[in-house]
């Protein structure tokens, strides 16, 4: 076996929170569906299947060590938010919870001596920066248009999209 019980485990729990919060991007996505806001709702629905990807890496990656695949029971996400800034902020919270999450896991790696892990990891590390950006300045856009001007928030959104 290639990784220790303790970051077996918390690997295994850490499946679950990526399901989970595809599941919570699938909800956020459904918020912005109900309001006509295709492009909103699209960036939730591709940040949900982005999670379930992450989600499959740990499992191959437990799998490939020769670890024990135990996927916890997984929360039902938020069915409803206040606003479209209350559904950006909890995908906004949810990615700094899960920053922290990865830095605990590699914690682990690194006092376990681990570095199979601390490789696997870093990948996480880097994209809970980008995710967190992400999320932190789309929040910024919604609040600066406000819900009565979410329309301008698609039109940035096609924007960003030309500009990448």
């Amino acid at each position: 076996m290639l990784i220790s019980h303790e970051l077996n485990k918390a690997f295994n729990e850490q499946i679950g929170h990526e399901f989970g919060a595809g599941m919570q991007y699938v909800s956020i996505a459904a918020h912005f569906t109900q309001k006509q806001l295709t492009l909103l709702a699209k960036l939730f629905l591709a940040q949900s299947e982005e999670e379930r990807q992450h989600a499959l890496k740990f499992v191959k990656y437990v799998l490939d060590t020769k670890g024990e695949l135990l996927i916890p029971a997984i929360p039902a996400p938020t069915p409803r938010f206040a606003s479209s800034a209350a559904a950006v902020e909890a995908a906004l919270n949810w990615e700094k919870d899960v920053t922290r999450q990865i830095t605990a896991l590699m914690d682990i790696a690194v006092n376990e001596n681990d570095y199979l892990a601390q490789s696997f990891l870093q990948w996480f590390i880097d994209e809970q920066l980008e995710e967190v950006v992400k999320m932190d300045r789309l929040l910024s856009v919604i609040k600066q248009s406000g819900e009565r001007n979410l329309l301008m928030v698609e039109a940035y959104l096609v924007h960003i999209e030309k500009a990448g």
